[in-house]
């Protein structure tokens, strides 16, 4: 089977699972790739672009040891630490990216939970953002069901919880927490009626194999929202000389999750200024959404010229 054939199976109702021979996805030319993985998008998912913008609405001290995170209380990095941001801040900047055109807005906190004041903090939030002209999603670690429904009930509409590499690569990466809590996390949520917009991060010295079996395991839990991120290492963490990943494996990985999840929101996520113009080529690999403005600890992209070069390539987005 080619490349080629292989999309027109998976246009036609054929998944890949953890059996499949991942290694057509390495062996394939690079453009041929990447034109199969557009077009599976195209016809399965169509030009919408799904446009995401994140604040950190709590920094530092995380007690958890992830080995690619400046945020992590385990490392001496430079990042920035402070509590949780004024309730008023967080609105002004939600509603900046509602006018903006963005289409969903995530308030992040670092740490393995919230404490009981932090959560009352964001539920307080939450419920002065639902009337705004935007989605609302929420990233806070390890919640009870309680918690889950809470945040539902305040008007969030997702919740994200990354599964950050494979099962066998994740103690390699974290020790603090296993990835079957992740797993137990993202299935609590989902109970709760909350969606769930989980990925992770390739470069981090996982195998191809590694990034196959992430992608399936996130077919397997029917995420609909899959954020990619690209290792930026970061000083005085354990990954800080990691080699850095080349544009070419990182199109190659992109256009395998599409094929992989191809009815999924694969969102370009931090680490996208490593690709020449903002990862256009990127959107034409399989991609169909991002993260737009500020990243978190990593430098991110510009609303407006982010919307401006999806425009030129045919791609649209739109409000709640």
């Amino acid at each position: 089977m080619n490349i080629s054939s292989l999309a027109d199976k998976i246009i036609s109702g054929f998944r890949i699972d953890k059996n499949f021979d991942y290694n057509i996805f390495i062996q394939s030319e690079l453009a041929e790739l990447c034109g199969n993985a557009d077009r599976i998008r195209a016809v399965l998912c169509g030009n919408y672009v799904d446009l995401c913008s994140i604040i950190n609405g709590k920094s530092g001290k995380c007690s958890e040891n992830c080995k690619f995170c400046g945020q992590s209380s385990h490392y001496c990095t430079e990042t920035e630490t402070y509590d949780f941001l004024d309730e008023s801040k967080i609105i002004n900047e939600c509603r900046y990216n509602a006018e903006k055109g963005v289409s969903r807005f995530s308030v992040v906190t670092a740490g393995r939970t919230l404490s009981n004041n932090d959560f009352d903090k964001a539920i307080s939030l939450y419920q002065h953002m639902s009337n705004e002209k935007i989605n609302l999603c929420a990233s806070h670690g390890f919640l009870t069901d309680e918690q889950f429904q809470k945040l539902h009930e305040s008007g969030v509409s997702r919740y994200h919880c990354n599964i950050e590499t494979s099962e066998r690569f994740f103690p390699q990466i974290c020790t603090t927490h296993t990835y079957a809590d992740k797993i137990d996390n993202i299935k609590r949520a989902r109970n709760h009626g909350l969606s769930v917009c989980s990925g992770g991060i390739i470069g981090m010295g996982e195998t191809w194999e590694d990034r196959f079996s992430m992608a399936v395991s996130l077919a397997e839990l029917e995420i609909k929202s899959i954020p990619v991120n690209f290792l930026i290492p970061i000083k005085n963490t354990p990954l800080e000389n990691v080699p850095p990943l080349n544009s070419d494996d990182i199109l190659r990985t992109v256009a395998m999750f599409r094929f992989v999840n191809p009815d999924a929101c694969i969102r370009l996520a931090g680490g996208r200024k490593i690709m020449s113009n903002s990862g256009e080529k990127l959107f034409k690999s399989g991609a169909n959404s991002a993260i737009t403005g500020d990243m978190l600890t990593t430098s991110g992209n510009n609303i407006e010229s982010d919307i401006k070069m999806l425009n030129q390539l045919g791609f649209y987005t739109k409000n709640k």
